[in-house]
Formats: structure tokens, sequence, C-alpha cells
């Protein structure tokens, strides 16, 4: 059954229908906007699992095709997803995991695939809606739909998903997720905002969102999916009780992380379980089980009474009190920069390495042709972090998604490339980690980018914020530690300087969250961030003055850029030599600026030389040493630099007349000449001329004398 929803969203239609593609999936939904096409499937497996988890998978695909164009590589056919896509598919899934039904246990897997994609509308924000709509009219138990929207401020004005090439002059990039009623996740890149202007965004977004849901709730109830009915887990409120009785003191004397530091705790919390565990037989699994789901509820009540009864939280700090912080730099002796930021429990150790335009990341991008990323950021988490024991792979989805809001909170505050042409990395590797270790990473990657000489706009911290409420009660607590994320109801980021927020991210467990709410975690999220900026300070405050003896140092040179095509020679075979002889690296930009890059000051001395030689241009009236290269009857060819011959005339090599050539001059003698004309390539030149000069100041010399 074909069914189709269209709205106006940005001055451009909206549309989403069902019914035409991909029929057997369980939801399909192909939503256009513009010439941008997304299909997003919704699946669920025929049998539910045993798992005490959602087992939900999100994938998000751009296919080259969409955009008119052919993979590169050996086998011209996608690989493993990109950076962009993995980022996406995490978008997609934050804001729709909390809001499956208590229960659902049944593997289910969501698939968003660019089908076309134009130059103007990005398609991620898209895919979000488009996945929730096919959740919605799917038989799958999601019944309350979200839309997904990007906000930018384009001249001090608030607009609905800028396009992708107003996005890059947007002083703020915000992408909001939400449901009628609230909203459910954020995620922004931003010019150093003020929090109001944060604020005011998410209410302009938020009323977008909200003509989108009623679209997808329009379409829902044409289609009328039949939908799985889901049991609440079952619970076992008498065995909670004598749990809660026996254990109970115990159990809270143990999250009490004041007494006992992060290890100990969960030590003592394994204990507890454990003796519980053991007070019932091995073959009795179904109670078993049930008394695992009774001690995980008793422990997240007490956490929740602690904060929202008794006003305090597990380690006995204020609401918006910050650990304990520790900085320092200059750690490591090589490292161009390093840093070690230390924040209660969680520790990150930045790097910072300095690169020329070789080592720029090139992004193969769906809408872009040869885009290259001068800046990159990396994060890692050992399991060692937190005292585990694990298989190192390669970064995962996470380490991913952390590294990205990093990368974002200091990619705005980075120093002009024409001001300062490094190619920069930073590298985060999380040494312990008790609550957010992003924010402790971009705290770190600004303290080591500082550490390494690049002149930051203004240093940059980050700090993680999070929520308990409950009917009219809540608590907003800064600087949240592994335990308040785990059991509490938000996940804010808040990354930014003294003048304003450079990044956000918010992840919600419950339904949503108001405007108002924001407002305040925004606020104390500020007054924290300013906090650590003091610590953070008095440790470093601006981009060192000199960098590092073991990073390229940068030399600038201008050449004609008539003489470009002669410094790089044929297939590149000048500018290899240069590079060969001297060890530098060299970059040439097309309007005739030349980079040299070396550790060594005498290998740039050489290699500038080099260059100047290979790109020297003649100028009429000056005076150069030259070498005869060729003899002719009617004069001398004269190099004058490398590459640059000259004519000298027969006329012109003495003052008195001479007979031949070859009376005065035979090949390789060293002349002074001074350049009469350039016509063209053609440069005439005389030692008449310099004979004279020497001459007539002869006899100035010997009366000064």
């Amino acid at each position: 059954m074909f069914e189709q929803v269209s709205l106006d969203l940005g001055g451009r239609k909206l549309t989403l229908e069902t019914g035409k593609m991909a029929r057997q999936a369980h939801g399909a939904i192909v939503a256009r906007y513009g010439d941008s096409v997304v299909l997003a499937t919704a699946c669920m497996d025929n049998k539910a699992t045993e798992k005490d988890f959602l087992p939900l998978t999100v994938d998000y695909r751009e296919y080259t095709y969409a955009a008119g164009k052919i993979p590169g590589g050996f086998f011209k056919r996608e690989g493993r997803p990109s950076e962009r896509e993995i980022l996406t598919s995490r978008l997609t899934d934050r804001p729709l995991r909390p809001l499956f039904p208590e229960g659902w246990a049944t593997e289910t897997q969501i698939i968003a695939m660019v089908l076309s994609a134009d130059s103007d509308n990005d398609p991620d924000v898209v895919a979000v809606t488009a996945a929730s709509a096919a959740l919605y009219i799917s038989k799958i138990p999601f019944d309350n739909p979200i839309a997904c929207v990007r906000v930018g401020m384009l001249e001090g004005r608030l607009v609905v998903n800028p396009t992708i090439a107003e996005q890059k002059t947007s002083q703020m990039n915000l992408i909001i997720a939400g449901s009628a009623d609230a909203i459910v996740m954020v995620e922004s890149g931003a010019f150093e905002v003020s929090e109001d202007t944060v604020a005011d965004a998410l209410e302009f977004g938020h009323a977008e969102i909200r003509k989108i849901v009623a679209a997808i709730r329009d379409l829902g109830s044409r289609v009328n999916p039949k939908k799985v009915t889901v049991k609440p887990p079952a619970f076992d409120e008498s065995l909670y009780k004598d749990i809660t009785q026996k254990y109970g003191e115990r159990l809270r004397d143990a999250v009490d992380t004041q007494k006992h530091p992060k290890l100990e705790s969960y030590g003592l919390v394994d204990e507890v379980k454990a003796e519980i565990m053991g007070s019932i037989d091995e073959k009795d699994l179904e109670k078993r089980k049930l008394a695992y789901r009774a001690f995980e509820r008793l422990r997240e009540r007490i956490f929740r009474d602690d904060m929202l009864v008794r006003r305090r939280r597990p380690d006995g700090r204020a609401f918006d009190q910050v650990r304990q912080i520790t900085c320092e730099v200059g750690v490591l002796p090589r490292a161009h920069g390093s840093a070690l930021f230390t924040r209660g429990e969680t520790q990150a150790l930045a790097t910072t390495t300095l690169g020329t335009k070789e080592d720029k990341q090139r992004l193969d991008l769906l809408f872009e042709q040869d885009v290259f990323k001068r800046f990159m950021l990396h994060y890692n988490f050992p399991p060692f972090s937190v005292g585990e024991v694990k298989f190192l792979r390669g970064a995962g989805r996470r380490e991913i998604g952390h590294g990205a809001l990093a990368e974002r909170a200091l990619g705005n505050l980075l120093p002009s490339e024409a001001d300062f042409p490094y190619a920069m990395r930073v590298v985060s590797d999380i040494l312990e980690s008790n609550g957010s270790s992003s924010m402790a990473t971009v705290c770190g990657g600004s303290l080591a980018m500082m550490d390494a000489g690049v002149p930051l706009k203004s240093p940059c911290a980050g700090i993680a914020m999070g929520l308990v409420v409950e009917n009219e009660k809540y608590a907003i607590l800064t600087d949240i530690a592994g335990a308040e994320d785990h059991y509490g109801d938000m996940d804010f980021k808040v990354a930014g300087t003294r003048q304003g927020i450079t990044a956000l991210q918010m992840d919600i467990k419950v339904a949503g969250v108001s405007v108002a709410m924001m407002r305040e975690a925004l606020a104390q999220a500020r007054k924290a961030r300013l906090e650590i900026l003091d610590i953070m300070e008095k440790t470093i405050s601006n981009g060192r003055p000199e960098i590092s003896a073991y990073a390229p140092h940068l030399h600038m040179l201008q050449i004609p850029t008539d003489k470009i095509r002669d410094l790089i020679g044929p297939g590149g075979k000048k500018i290899r030599s240069i590079v060969e002889a001297t060890g530098v690296k060299i970059d040439v930009m097309d309007d005739g600026k030349v980079h040299v890059f070396a550790s060594s000051g005498l290998a740039a001395e050489n290699a500038l030389k080099m260059i100047r030689d290979i790109t020297a241009t003649a100028e009429i009236g000056k005076t150069y040493l030259g070498t005869v290269v060729r003899i002719a009857e009617f004069g001398a060819f004269v190099e004058i630099f490398p590459g640059t011959d000259g004519l000298l005339h027969i006329s012109e090599i003495a003052e008195a007349r001479i007979r031949a050539v070859r009376d005065e001059l035979k090949e390789g003698d060293q002349v002074l000449v001074k350049v009469l004309a350039i016509e063209g390539n053609k440069v005439r030149l005389s030692r008449k001329a310099v004979l004279r000069d020497q001459r007539d100041k002869q006899p100035k010399t010997e009366a000064a004398g």
C-alpha cells in the first residue's frame, strides 16, 4: 500500500513515502529532500533473545552512485564504512535507542542507504528522520516517533537545514533530534557562541521537529501497523524487598565513592552481588535472573534516592563541584607537544604532532572532490584505563565518536592556514577513566597544542553534565563520574572557551528534557568550564613562541608564479632532487608561496638557495657573476643563474673593439655582466657597462684615499 506525506522545511519540500521500495522489510521509508534521497529500513528478528539489553544495530551507508561517482581503488566498490558513515550511524542510534520499550530484546536492525545526493542537502539528518519513520510504520514496538534537523546561524539569523555550502560559513552547526514533546539528542560544533544562543537554537529547531513528527504520525495512521506486544521483564517484588532488607545498607556503603575509590567500590559491589547469587541454587536459573534484576534495581534506586531525596552524590561532592584537576605540559621529550590532564580518576595523555601539506588527510566525500583535513584528533581507550583485560583492536564506533566531538571543539579555534601552515594531529590516550574522557581529551588536547606552539585563538575546556529526573524532582550534576553516567538520565557534554561554546553533545535515556532544563544545565556547565580554564591557564595560556626542535621548522619564500613549473621540473624531477639532496619537505602553493619544512637550519639554507637559484628572475640594470657556457661568432652565452642564460654580444664584451670573441673569453670563464634588456625569454647582457662603471668609480676611490 503506497502512502506519502510532504511538508515544507526551510523552504524545501521533505517527502516521506512507503509501499514502493523494500516492501519485504518490516518498515521502509523513502525520504526525499531536494534531490537527496535516503531509503531507511527497519527489521526485527523472528525470535526473541534472552538478552537483558536491546540488541539494536544501525548502519548508514553513502553509495557513490548517489553522487554520480565510481569508487576509487582496485575493487571499484564500496569498502568499510567511512568515518562520516560511522558518525551518522551513531547519530541515528543515539536518539532512537532510549525510546524502545523496556523488555524489548529482539534483534533489531536499521539500515539507511543514500540513493541520491545533491550538492545542497546533507542526507545525514534526513536519514535519522527516515529511520524513525520506518520504525513507526513497522510492527516493531516503537510508538514515539522522532525527527532530526540541523540548525545553522547565518549573519546572526537562525536557519533550519542550511545547505552544505552554507554550513561552511555558519557560526553554528547544531543537530537536534526530538519527539513532539521533548529534545532527545543534540550534537553541535560552533564558533564560540553563547549559551543563550544555543538555547534559542534548540527552541527554534524543536519547533521544526514538531512539524515533521506530526507528518510521521499522519503517515503511521494511514499505514496502521499491528505492533508486536512487549511483555515487561519479569520482576519479583518480594525478592526485591528481601534483598533490600538484607543488603541495602551494605550496598549503599559499597557505592559510596567518597569512602571507597572507584575500583575498591566496584569490588565491594561485586562482593554483595556474589553473596546474593550464592544464596540461590545454581540450578534455579529463573530465580537467579530475578535476583540479578532485583540487585540492579536496588543499586539504581539507592543512587536515585541519594540524588533526589538526600541530595547527595556518591562521592560527596556538591552538585556543581568539579573534581580535583592537575595539568602538566611537555611531559614527553620527543613529542612536538604533550600534556597530561587529570580530573579525579580520569586521565588523558594528549600529544600534538606537526606536519606538512603531505600529512593532510584526504577525504573521499560524496559531495565534494579533493577535500583535505589539516587537523585530525584521534582518541584511544585502552582496556587498562578501567582495569579490564580485552583485545586491543582498532578504533570502534565509540572511539571515533569521542574523537570527532573533541576535534569539533578544538578545530574551530585553529589559526588560519596562511598564519600557521602546518598539518596537526592530536592523539589522546586515555590512561584512566571514571567519567567523561572525551572532555578530558578536549582539555588535554588544548594544552598539548599550545605546548607544540599552535597559536589557538583561545584555550578550550570541556565538562560533562548529568541529569537525574523523576516527576517534578530533578538534579543537574557537574562533572559526572561513571556511576552518574550509567544510572543518570542524561549525558550532556559542553566544550568551549571563555567567549563561548565550540562543541556540544547530549544523549538522554528518558523521553526527553525541556529547554528550560537545558538552559540551566548550560549555565552550570559554563561556570565549571571557566573554573577548569583558570586551572589550565596557570600551566599554559597561549601557544609557545617557538615550536619543538624536533618539529619541522617552516621557512617561507615567494617565487613568481611562472617559475613554479621550473621549480617542480618535468614529472617533479627538479623538486625531488632538492628534497633528496637536503632532506627537507617542500610545499608549493598556486600563488607562488613556497614552504620549506626542515629540522636542520643548514638543510633549510641549502634548500632555499637551490630554490632561489632555480626560480631567480633577471632584473634590468642588475649585475651578476655569470659563467660562459657557449661561444658563437657574434658573442657569448652567459649563465647568470641556473637555467637562465643571456647573450653577451661581441660589441658588449669590452670597451674597445675586439676582432673575435675567443680573444677575450672561453667556455667556463666567470665574468661580471649587467642586464641591459629583457625581451620575452631573451636577456641581453653587457660586460662593457660593468667595466665602464668600475673605471668611473676608480678616481673617486683614489680621491677618497
